[in-house]
């Protein structure tokens, strides 16, 4: 009889084989059998490291040591983020088109649970990061000189010609009372590098918290500047390429089984392995949102569902066709920060129906069903898609993105990853319209070019490396679809007639000459590769921007003061945080 219950059991029907058990043996059996159940179970589902289908052990070293990383359910949320369970939703327009712009045509989307900063990224937080790249690439010396001034806000965007606003030039940046405003005048290209820098600022302090680096903010002895910085990349490559090649700057490694159970490791020197992908300890890369997800998160349409079913299209981040708050205690306060009407941004003294005439700080507003703050009003948002009029959706219906571009690392003659040099000369710099001089890739980073042709041979997913025009821009999608690339001619009229950037000039010693030219010839569009959407309405806009569906776009090189940012990174593993259903969600706050 205990042969045939062991066999009927499996891991999915435990507590139902327990319960069967409690009354056919006594309590020391049962103990037994438990035992005997849970051994069957780790054993069929590799639990115990052993693969199923070969036999092998995982990371043991008389099987060779192959690596076979734990999965830990309900991973904890990044710092300062929430999570977006995935899912349908109607992306477009819920109000009348006043516009015209004929952009915002609804289509049914799917997108994947991700994670998403609850607030844009504030002017303390940028600070830390201007802070840590004045100390790592210092703007005195010669070959880092580009480097800081490329991350500083532009904030002389607060100066009007016929206005009394250049004080805000000197202190919403670095003033303190402005430190939990959001940042702006902030470009598409440095909300890009914020993100790159806050990847490898949380590994950074994963590592050392985990012990296996050492705390460089009491090294002394190691030089942490230019490329002995820490960077993602360059560690999961080659460790040992970072901090100059010092090892001493790591203490202990992950433990690896010993053949020789006797042999002891070295006290002194690092000991174990160091961490890899595989082991999923490691941050995933943050990102800007893209276009999709920030739309999907700031409808939070989920609080409108009844079982599988959504009950209405929402207006604005909140529930609700109103923006002025119902409840008795703040009753016909406004729900979000944005302009009331012709010279009205706040409502009248001693009764201001918003709160603010500029940016106020974050979490001044209630937070929609995701626990998101000013997803509608205070400053719109830079995502991560190049602008198109339309949305490709018969293209791509499953987590939808215009802008990719496919690289791949750069190997040397040797067959090693290039690692940026320091040196005068190594690092690449480009100039913007704008005339600011910016790295390419900042010292002590991996190297990365666009995949070439023959790396696309024989795929059917994608055959080029930038696909930001694909099927709209591209010669593929034009009138000269036919033609061989030699019978094109340099003068030929493009889909999208905006500016191309010029060349950039270096001088004799091959430094980059800052470019201040003004494009003399006349446009038909503001539309390129180069033009990046931004969602949400801000201080300076008026009600209709609110709604999150709208969409507006600015070059990626050019900055405002009514343009933030947030953060966002993918979630690994099963699309559900809980995967319990209910009738109708939980609100993850609490409504005012």
């Amino acid at each position: 009889m205990l042969y045939e219950v062991i066999n009927i059991v499996n891991c999915s029907t435990l507590k139902n084989s327990l319960k069967y058990m409690k009354s056919k043996f006594k309590f020391f059996s049962l103990l037994a059998i438990t035992g005997l159940l849970f051994a069957s179970c780790n054993k069929g589902s590799g639990g115990s490291g052993r693969s199923s289908l070969t036999g092998w052990n995982f990371n043991d070293p008389n099987y060779g040591g192959y690596l076979k990383g734990k999965y830990k359910e309900g991973n904890d949320v990044p710092p300062g983020m929430v999570h977006i369970e995935g899912g349908t939703f109607t992306m477009g327009l819920v109000q009348d088109d006043v516009m015209f712009d004929w952009n915002t045509t609804p289509r049914q989307m799917h997108v994947r649970s991700f994670y998403m900063d609850e607030t844009e990224v504030t002017n303390s937080e940028y600070g830390l990061f201007m802070q840590y790249t004045k100390d790592v690439f210092p703007p005195e010396e010669p070959q880092y000189k580009h480097i800081f001034p490329s991350v500083l806000p532009d904030t002389l965007v607060w100066r009007k010609g016929l206005g009394n606003t250049n004080l805000l030039s000197e202190s919403y940046l670095r003033h303190p009372s402005y430190a939990e405003y959001p940042v702006v005048g902030v470009s598409w290209l440095q909300a890009n590098k914020y993100c790159k820098w806050r990847t490898n600022a949380v590994n950074l302090k994963i590592l050392m918290d985990k012990g296996i680096i050492k705390n460089i903010f009491k090294e002394d002895s190691l030089s942490f500047k230019g490329k002995d910085n820490f960077d993602t990349d360059t560690y999961l490559t080659n460790p040992y390429a970072l901090f100059d090649g010092d090892s001493s700057i790591y203490k202990k490694g992950l433990p690896v089984p010993r053949k020789n159970r006797n042999e002891k490791p070295n006290k002194n020197g690092f000991s174990g392995r160091q961490v890899t992908s595989t082991d999923g300890i490691l941050a995933q890369k943050f990102r800007l949102p893209t276009e999709v997800e920030w739309e999907y998160a700031a409808k939070a349409i989920f609080e409108n569902r009844e079982y599988n079913n959504i009950r209405g299209r929402k207006k604005y981040a909140w529930s609700g066709k109103y923006t002025r708050d119902r409840d008795k205690r703040h009753r016909g306060d406004q729900l979000a920060n944005f302009k009331q009407g012709q010279g009205n941004y706040s409502g009248i003294a001693g009764w201001s129906s918003d709160g603010s005439d500029i940016p106020n700080a974050v979490k001044s507003y209630p937070a929609n069903a995701f626990g998101l703050f000013d997803m509608s009003g205070n400053v719109a948002e830079w995502v991560a898609d190049v602008y198109r009029p339309i949305i490709d959706s018969e293209a791509n219906d499953f987590n939808y993105f215009r802008g990719n571009i496919f690289t791949k690392k750069l190997i040397n003659e040797e067959g090693k990853v290039v690692i940026v040099g320091d040196e005068l000369g190594e690092v690449e710099y480009d100039t913007l319209e704008t005339g600011i001089v910016v790295p390419k890739d900042l010292p002590g980073s991996v190297k990365y070019i666009p995949i070439t042709k023959e790396d696309t041979y024989m795929r059917r997913n994608y055959n080029r490396a930038d696909n930001s025009s694909l099927r709209d821009g591209d010669q593929a999608s034009s009138k000269f679809y036919d033609l061989d690339k030699d019978q094109l001619s340099e003068n030929q009229p493009r889909m999208y007639n905006s500016p191309i950037k010029p060349p950039a000039e270096k001088d004799s010693l091959g430094r980059v000459v800052n470019n201040y030219k003004y494009d003399a010839k006349r446009r038909t569009t503001l539309i390129s590769d180069q033009s990046r959407v931004y969602k949400g309405g801000s201080w300076a806009d008026r009600e209709y921007w609110l709604d999150p569906a709208q969409r507006r776009y600015f070059p990626e090189y050019m900055a405002t003061n009514y343009i933030g940012f947030r953060c966002a990174t993918d979630k690994m593993g099963p699309m559900m945080m809980n995967k319990k259903k209910t009738a109708t969600p939980r609100y993850y706050t609490k409504k005012r």
